[in-house]
């Protein structure tokens, strides 16, 4: 041991910290939470973002091995690889798929009933994956033809926070349509974290989508993209406001954030609110503010944009 840490260990020992104390504080607080929360002390376990980011990972290395798997993978070896792949991370995936019903069933334990739609979401969804791959490549497309800095389509696959967030997304949105909506916000929120770029999986994205650079794109859950959408960074699909039933809740579920047609280019820092319509073939320049709905072949810029009223408010 080290003086350094010999001090530090001496230190640490000589000081008390009221562990015993703060650990019983710690329960009370969460005792009442969780009762406040779910009427119980011992609530069902919710899904594991941790395990969840291996599925993600997983799902991604079987639909591209030769990129996003295993590095030594030789060329014999490959449909083995993505097999087994499958079979580890889609078991994993029923597991949490499981944690998702069970929580929300409110029940003690998990009833066979859930047990056999855990299996049946998750072969639903491992059937889907072919198609989501064929849906990722029209993306991927898309990224390197519409990057003159693109080299070539395995560069957009392995580097561009786009394809990662695309990816996730797909992964995420057919999860939300089977009826485990938390793992799939889960799933794109882990992308979320790592490139900055935030979809929701309620969204509705159609194929050959590409986002450029990306960091701080939001689009929200109700919003509609058509094909060959190109999104720059900063760029905002949002809620206009937010309505509130009598009592003061936020009123959800309701269709909110803008309609995308196919052909649009929306350059960076564009905010575009509320449930309007861009239609197909526009362009949407850079840091407009957007609130209205647009014809086809529209060229929006900041020198047209004079004035916008708000009622009620405005948000994301």
């Amino acid at each position: 041991m080290t003086n350094v840490n010999r001090i530090s260990d001496l230190q640490l020992r000589s000081t008390y910290l009221e562990i015993d104390q703060i650990v019983g504080e710690l329960r009370t607080l969460r005792i009442a939470s969780l009762e406040h929360r779910q009427g119980h002390k011992r609530p069902p376990k919710l899904p594991s973002r941790k395990i969840l980011v291996g599925v993600a990972e997983g799902l991604s290395a079987a639909m591209f091995p030769n990129r996003l798997g295993s590095a030594d993978l030789a060329d014999e070896g490959v449909d083995h690889y993505v097999g087994h792949t499958l079979n580890t991370t889609l078991r994993a995936l029923l597991v949490q798929i499981q944690h998702e019903l069970h929580f929300n069933s409110g029940l003690e334990t998990l009833n066979d009933e859930d047990r056999e739609r855990a299996v049946e979401i998750t072969q639903a969804f491992a059937k889907r994956l072919p198609a989501i791959r064929s849906l990722l490549e029209t993306d991927i497309a898309a990224a390197y033809e519409g990057d003159p800095a693109a080299h070539s389509v395995d560069e957009v696959l392995v580097c561009y926070p786009g394809i990662m967030a695309i990816t996730y997304y797909r992964l995420a949105h057919e999860l939300h349509l089977l009826g485990v909506p938390l793992i799939a916000r889960m799933i794109s929120e882990i992308a979320h974290s790592s490139t900055g770029i935030e979809i929701h999986p309620g969204a509705r994205i159609g194929g050959s989508f590409f986002i450029d650079h990306g960091t701080g794109v939001v689009i929200g859950e109700t919003a509609i993209i058509g094909r060959n959408v190109r999104l720059y960074q900063a760029v905002t699909l949002g809620a206009k406001r937010f309505p509130v039933d009598e009592h003061g809740a936020l009123v959800k579920g309701i269709p909110r954030h803008p309609i995308v047609e196919d052909d649009v280019v929306i350059y960076a820092g564009a905010t575009i609110l509320g449930r309007i319509t861009i239609g197909r073939g526009s362009t949407i320049g850079g840091n407009v503010w957007l609130t209205r709905s647009v014809p086809p072949g529209s060229h929006i810029t900041q020198a047209q944009i004079r004035h916008e009223t708000f009622e009620g408010g405005a948000g994301i």
